[in-house]
């Protein structure tokens, strides 16, 4: 049930849940799933975590790739987040998305795991030019609702609140969160998860109001934010390539999580030797 000690997460998704938008290449990713890893450590010194996300993954792939492993990890607590990656595809099909998304949440309730998701924002009010997929995600929201209710899964409802669509919580793509956004992701799937220290501070808007660019200034910013990142994504899509292609996930064992000391980077991950951790 929520609110209880962990031994063994295991988090399951695509892009986000990997780290995009939270640290680079060279220093390595970090992201919402990390920093829930560190806040889970904090009350259960003995967690492990293991995070099996892949970016540019659908989920479908999610699903396909990810389950079977994270099942073997025998976890007690697994996220899954995945759909944003069909929500841009031209033939988005909510009914099959969320289907895939069920069925991973029935696979590890079943095994006795517990269960969290989260709903998406308005995907237009981060990208103008994205709005006609804000309909999709209103749908994908409701049947995620619905089978999260079916299983018993923890829904952090990120789609509520407004400071969830401030530019600072998103990077330059916009379709991946800054540090500050996943920051809140991890505290709002904290929250839902009932962890000791955790509330809804997460939803309350940042202390000064984001600058918004306005008039030909703001058409401007859209050129460029196509010309940069839009194009270079819908350019993949036609070649059939996917940023995901060749990649694995950066954690697949269940590894200790340890904090840093003071004066370090606060909550980054650890394993130790190196080693991978009893896997059984």
């Amino acid at each position: 049930m929520p609110g209880s000690e962990y031994l063994r997460y295991v988090a399951l998704g695509d892009s986000q849940t990997e780290g995009l938008g939270d640290g680079d290449e060279t220093a390595g990713l970090r992201g919402w799933a990390d920093r829930l890893a560190d806040r889970l450590a904090a009350t259960s010194p003995g967690l492990r975590y293991a995070n099996l996300a892949v970016r540019g993954r659908l989920a479908s792939q999610v699903h396909a790739e990810q389950l079977g492993p994270a099942l073997a990890l025998r976890p007690d607590l697994a996220t899954v987040v995945a759909g944003v990656n069909d929500l841009l595809r031209p033939r988005f099909d909510a009914d099959e998305v969320a289907g895939h998304l069920e069925a991973m949440f029935a696979a590890l309730t079943a095994q006795g795991a517990l269960v969290a998701t989260l709903t998406f924002p308005d995907i237009a009010r981060i990208a103008p030019l994205a709005r006609p997929a804000a309909p999709r995600a209103a749908a994908l929201n409701q049947r995620i609702r619905a089978a999260a209710s079916r299983h018993g899964v923890v829904v952090a409802e990120t789609s509520h609140h407004a400071v969830v669509t401030d530019p600072r919580l998103w990077s330059r793509d916009r379709l991946h969160a800054s540090p500050l956004g996943h920051e809140r992701i991890a505290a709002a799937v904290a929250h839902a998860l009932g962890l000791p220290g955790s509330g809804d501070d997460w939803t309350h808007p940042l202390p000064s109001p984001a600058a918004v660019p306005s008039g030909w200034r703001a058409a401007a910013a859209e050129a460029r934010w196509a010309a940069t990142f839009l194009g270079p994504w819908l350019g993949r899509r036609l070649r059939g390539r996917s940023s995901g292609d060749g990649r694995t996930a950066k954690r697949p064992h269940l590894l200790p999580v340890a904090v840093l000391p003071a004066g370090n980077r606060p909550g980054e991950l650890m394993d130790g030797l190196g080693e991978p951790a009893d896997t059984a």
